[in-house]
């Protein structure tokens, strides 16, 4: 095979990233803070329209400070969407709290505003209350946050916003991540703003984005030698890393639209081969398009012959092109194994269904034009 692999998410740097990461070299800071740390949460605080950001070294380790922020502990219970990647439930259990489950909207593929209606309800049935919401907004498509919120507001429910893969995204012209009292942001390799490994824990409370430097430092007190009397987390992003995520911020809104464009162009390519549905894109929003989805009913394309599997492997074996299965739910997931969940079938239906297609915001145009070929020549 002679083809350059085609990745499905692949970083995408723009070159201006070198000079803070060369004054980075140049100034001697190579540490988990400096100048470089400063100025990326600050970029991150003014492009989102929030108080403040504390850049950390990956989005799960946002979560985990966002729950003990909020005072989540073990025997508590924390409502997740159900359709997400694991390390939306994970922290979770890290702080010995379980996670409860609540199924995906088959109209926008993330949480379902009535079965969290219906999970709240059942709960308070048994004496349950959760600590907090942790709600994904997938594949940079927004949850719908209006109906969300005013069930947590009425009954005082904490969100925490998972907006790893959707930096870029907006509800009704504001930014996600910036609705509950918390946001999460990811810029693991794979995101639309890469920093090799890196996150960010983003709120308008700033003491309590204080309170997480102070835990993400190894929770070091104020005093000439170090003194610790709270049990604190390496947890800071490195000056470095900051440096290449202030490079990324300068071309944030181009890699948004780029993103979009490869969704337009496969809807327009794809859209209307039988049983091949697009990931919805709500109108209350825009949606980053982090990665490109939709489903194949196997029914609809039984005629044709064709599968989910059948795409993943044709690209794979015609183009080198990476494509994969939707994530599969947390309900699913052999280490929750019997953990509640409300709903679950539209989940379930989703992974069985949903494919995500090459979505870089460095994909050429040509190579896309290859990829819709391969797809449509399997149904003709």
């Amino acid at each position: 095979m002679t083809n350059k692999r085609i990745y499905l998410s692949p970083p995408h740097m723009c070159g201006r990233e070198e000079d803070f990461v060369r004054e980075a070299f140049q100034s001697n800071w190579i540490a988990p803070l400096g100048p470089n740390v400063d100025g990326f949460e600050d970029d991150l605080a003014s492009y989102l329209g929030c108080a403040g950001a504390a850049a950390l070294s990956s989005g799960t380790a946002a979560i985990h400070l966002a729950l003990q922020l909020l005072g989540v502990g073990p025997g508590d219970h924390v409502l997740v969407s159900d359709l997400t990647f694991a390390a939306s439930a994970n922290p979770v259990r890290y702080l010995g709290a379980e996670p409860i489950f609540v199924d995906a909207d088959r109209a926008t593929w993330n949480l379902d505003p009535m079965r969290l209606e219906e999970a709240l309800e059942d709960l308070s049935a048994r004496g349950v209350r959760p600590k907090a919401l942790i709600v994904t907004h997938l594949y940079g498509v927004p949850a719908d946050m209006d109906p969300i919120l005013a069930i947590t507001r009425r009954v005082g429910l904490p969100v925490v916003e998972d907006a790893a893969e959707a930096l870029g995204t907006t509800y009704r012209g504001k930014h996600v991540g910036t609705f509950g009292r918390f946001g999460v942001l990811s810029f693991n390799g794979n995101k639309i703003l890469s920093t090799s490994g890196g996150g960010a824990l983003v709120s308008d409370d700033l003491g309590m984005l204080e309170r997480a430097r102070f835990l993400a430092t190894q929770a070091r007190d104020p005093a000439p030698h170090y003194e610790h009397s709270t049990l604190g987390y390496n947890y800071r992003l490195s000056n470095v890393l900051a440096g290449i995520g202030r490079g990324q911020m300068t071309v944030i809104e181009e890699r948004v639209m780029a993103r979009r464009a490869n969704f337009a162009a496969y809807s327009e390519g794809l859209g209307e081969l039988p049983g091949v549905s697009m990931m919805p894109s709500p109108d209350y929003g825009r949606a980053n398009h982090w990665l490109t989805c939709l489903t194949i009913d196997p029914e609809l394309a039984a005629a044709a012959g064709v599968t989910r599997d059948a795409v993943i492997d044709a690209l794979n074996d015609r183009l080198n092109a990476e494509a994969r299965p939707v994530w599969k739910p947390m309900h699913m997931q052999p280490l929750y194994h019997g953990t509640r969940c409300y709903g679950g079938d539209v989940g379930e239906a989703l992974f069985r269904d949903g494919l995500c297609l090459p979505s870089g915001s460095s994909l050429e145009p040509a190579d896309r034009a290859r990829i819709i070929d391969v797809i449509r020549g399997l149904f003709s």
